[in-house]
């Protein structure tokens, strides 16, 4: 791939923009369950227990193959583990588990060789495999990356050789922070690197007529993953390739968090099709990672079903759908493929560029962050502590509201009116004949349907909003909308398909040259979710799932940048946690700022201390730093190249061992455990990016 590679792809990254249809992929079979073709979207984790802990391995892969997982990865960091997984693979046969185990490698290609001979599939990471990581920049030239290339086949062809022996599938997985100093010194640390990385393995199997891969371009940045993804399978179309996809955001923590950014990233590229196996990397106990999984594919399924495009199979975890014309299976859409959708010139998948909108108000559009709006219209307006759940603390003493970096922009208040004084920076919006009837508007704002707006001989001075739908876009109601400086779209969508829904209309919205900025509303009714709150085991948890389907359904749109602010409904959700996981969803696709970031692995084998204790050590002191992201590493390999985009590192180095990092900068080594989390906190004083928390 070339530096102007960008600028030759276009459109090519799934069948369809507005429809749901899956892109085809080869089939590779791993053991006795295949992936890619026609076959279910796979659910898959990754154990966290000592490869050498034999008993103890098992026990977790038996409890992960409950909870729905289909494959399960182990690691393999040296040749001692590698071959013990013979062992485990042998107790887990006597127990009459056969599901088929992936061996994780990094930097040994011996343990590589020694695992394909023994489990179903081994991940390797180009980055790592056959380059050593310095953190260094070099200049190449044709020649000397040329016998880079040569160098590195020499070292990886033994494996392939293995596993086309041995009938052993390999996941090519690239990840973002783990680039090799090569492919940074030539692409920099961007997705089209990312691609190049794999693309350079991809290339190198071919040659040797192997072609049992998956692909995986992980990233702890969703918005980047997302990005690599489709310019992989642009890349891979242009070189007549369609090899299956292992999608997952990596080190995406835990909690809401976790599951908002995996949402984000993974959700986006399912309801365009793509994928065919994911794992979601949780900093929780791997059985957790599961349910996730199921709730997005179940997701999924049900788009597919909806639009006709498939039939639920005996497994209702999965996705199976029905086979596709031949033709249409990763074709340009430059050419013709789908239903002959185009981009709008402005829009690139491949790279983030904001909708360009008019800045109203110094409030909306333009360069202001996305609005958050939440429903208060049936709480009690007599109370003003009912504003705490929107991060607006009433301190009844002082009379006054204390304002947090999470409270909502606007609340709707349909045509109930408040008893109270509302803050001076909250802004209140009433259907348009309430509002009509105030006899103080300031900070209050009106709520038009199209017809309203139209025949209107009252409005607001500074912003009306006006709700819309992809059907309203072609009608005679929508062309004859005044268009001035106060205007702002509300744009709802009724179709299962949301996402693409509201895609839809925004690149309708570009093609018309309308700069008017839009607040992307999303409904959610009690239907939606039946099991019970908490039982984090169900992939139908209503609080888990109502957050993964708006990540998804809306962090798509944020993603590409589309969008200027975001409406949850969701009735039979607190509040509080309607109003976290708005944040939430801007917070993963870097849209607004409004907390710390923690990028913490989610444990394996290699972890040298008690991850999940440890990040809930290290936010219980740092989560008040808004803006700073902190990176939590088991190990070394997930050290400084997996937590390149954070601000800090925290990785574990040896047993109760800890080097810190401020970037990519070793600034402390081994740094005994006990005293790892005040020695951080006092590099991030020194930086003067520390700010004592408010009690």
């Amino acid at each position: 791939m070339n530096s102007n590679t960008l600028s030759t792809i276009s459109g090519t990254y799934c069948n369809s923009l507005n429809q749901y249809s899956r892109f085809i992929t080869r089939e590779v079979v791993i053991g006795g369950v295949a992936m890619g073709g026609f076959n279910p979207i796979r659910i898959q984790s990754m154990t966290t227990t000592n490869t050498l802990d034999t008993m103890g391995t098992v026990a977790q892969t038996m409890r992960m193959v409950e909870a729905g997982c289909e494959y399960v990865r182990i690691t393999a960091p040296s040749v001692k583990e590698a071959n013990n997984l013979a062992a485990i693979k042998k107790e887990l046969i006597k127990r009459g588990c056969h599901v088929p185990l992936i061996a994780d490698i990094h930097f040994t290609p011996n343990a590589a060789e020694v695992a394909a001979r023994i489990v179903e599939k081994v991940r390797i990471n180009p980055g790592n495999y056959a380059d050593k990581k310095r953190f260094e920049n070099f200049e190449y030239t044709s020649a000397a990356y040329q016998a880079e290339l040569e160098r590195i086949y020499s070292k990886f062809k033994p494996l392939v050789n293995i596993c086309k022996e041995y009938g052993t599938a390999m996941r090519i997985g690239t990840n973002h922070g783990s680039l090799s100093d090569r492919i940074m010194s030539h692409y920099g640390d961007t997705p089209q690197g990312m691609v190049e990385s794999a693309m350079e393995f991809i290339r190198m199997c071919e040659d040797m007529n192997y072609h049992h891969l998956v692909i995986s371009m992980k990233s702890s940045n969703p918005q980047v993953m997302v990005q690599a993804y489709r310019l992989l399978v642009a890349t891979m179309v242009q070189e007549g390739m369609n090899y299956p996809l292992h999608l997952g955001v990596t080190e995406a923590g835990e909690g809401e968090d976790g599951r908002i950014k995996s949402a984000v990233g993974i959700g986006t590229l399912l309801e365009d099709g793509l994928g065919d196996t994911i794992r979601v990397s949780l900093t929780e106990e791997p059985e957790f990672e599961a349910p996730v999984a199921i709730a997005l594919v179940n997701k999924c399924l049900n788009i597919a079903l909806s639009e006709g495009e498939g039939t639920s199979s005996h497994n209702p975890f999965s996705c199976v759908l029905s086979p596709f014309p031949k033709e249409r299976v990763g074709v340009r859409l430059s050419e013709g493929a789908g239903r002959g959708e185009v981009f709008p010139p402005s829009f690139s998948p491949f790279a983030f560029t904001k909708r360009k909108t008019q800045e109203l108000n110094t409030f909306i559009g333009g360069h202001q962050v996305p609005r958050v709006l939440i429903n208060l219209s049936d709480k009690n307006l007599k109370d003003p502590s009912t504003l705490n759940d929107v991060g607006y603390v009433y301190v009844p003493l002082l009379d006054k509201y204390n304002m947090g970096e999470q409270s909502a922009d606007f609340v709707y208040l349909a045509d109930q009116l408040p008893s109270f004084n509302f803050p001076g920076n909250l802004k209140q919006l009433y259907n348009y004949a309430t509002w009509k009837t105030l006899s103080n508007k300031v900070n209050c704002h009106p709520l038009f349907t199209i017809e309203e707006y139209s025949h209107a001989t009252v409005k607001c001075s500074s912003l009306n909003l006006v709700r819309i739908s992809a059907r309203d876009i072609q009608s005679d109601s929508f062309s004859r909308i005044p268009v001035d400086n106060t205007l702002v779209f509300v744009l709802e969508a009724d179709s299962i398909h949301r996402m693409a829904d509201q895609r839809q209309v925004f690149f309708r919205l570009m093609e018309m040259a309308l700069e008017v900025p839009v607040i992307v509303r999303r409904t959610y009714s009690k239907s939606n979710f039946t099991s019970t709150v908490g039982d984090v085991r169900s992939p139908e948890e209503p609080i888990s799932k109502f957050q993964l389907f708006a990540a998804t359904d809306i962090g798509g749109l944020l993603i590409d940048g589309l969008g200027d602010g975001l409406w949850i409904e969701a009735p039979h959700i607190p509040t509080k946690t309607i109003l976290s996981t708005s944040f939430g969803i801007l917070q993963a696709t870097r849209s607004r700022i409004s907390k710390t970031e923690y990028i913490s692995c989610p444990s394996c084998g290699r972890t040298l201390f008690d991850l999940q204790t440890t990040t809930q050590m290290i936010r219980s002191k740092t989560d008040h730093l808004k803006g700073l992201k902190i990176a939590i590493m088991g190990c070394i390999v997930n050290g400084p190249g997996e937590m390149a985009d954070a601000d800090y590192g925290y990785v574990g180095t040896g047993p109760d061992k800890i080097t810190l990092y401020r970037g990519k900068e070793v600034v402390k080594k081994n740094v005994n455990s006990s005293s790892a989390l005040d020695e951080l906190i006092r590099i991030i004083q020194e930086d003067g990016n520390w700010i004592d928390c408010a009690e």
